[in-house]
């Protein structure tokens, strides 16, 4: 059966519609953020659709000519578990391929089981953990070798 949505190349313009229909978001996603964080480096950002409509998002950039940060994703509540997140990761991880990156890294947090889950199963190890002051905020660490 084909997928319902459809997976672009976007304009940073594009994630933040998406971004604050994200309730485990907190609107820290600005337009001049997004675009401080990926001045002057090399990044993919992709959107996936259905009808036309942005429903998901990942975002990452460079942080050497080796390795791919994986920076931000996210998938509005109403369309989840439909496999567009790990869509979403095939396509961000060809790319990376494909412009002859090594490794990519992540970072997510206890509070989001799904993304834990998602990494996971997908081959991502679990390389370190940054102590945040609670078990809901500190971050792990993954990364996987492309």
């Amino acid at each position: 059966m084909e997928p319902l949505y459809v997976i672009k190349p976007a304009r940073l313009e594009d994630l933040l519609f998406i971004d604050s229909q994200i309730p485990e978001f907190d609107g820290r996603n600005t337009l001049s953020k997004l675009q401080a964080q990926c001045a002057d480096v090399d990044h993919l950002a992709l959107v996936a659709y259905i009808d036309n409509e942005p429903v998901a998002y990942k975002l990452g950039y460079a942080l050497d000519s080796n390795t791919f940060y994986s920076w931000l994703g996210a998938v509005a509540p109403k369309c989840r578990g439909q496999g567009i997140a790990q869509a979403l990761l095939n396509a961000q991880e060809a790319w990376v391929k494909a412009n002859n990156y090594l490794t990519i890294k992540v970072k997510s947090m206890n509070r989001f089981p799904a993304m834990l889950s998602l990494l996971i199963k997908n081959g991502y190890s679990i390389v370190g953990y940054e102590d945040r002051g609670s078990l809901q905020t500190s971050k792990i660490l993954f990364t996987k070798d492309i």
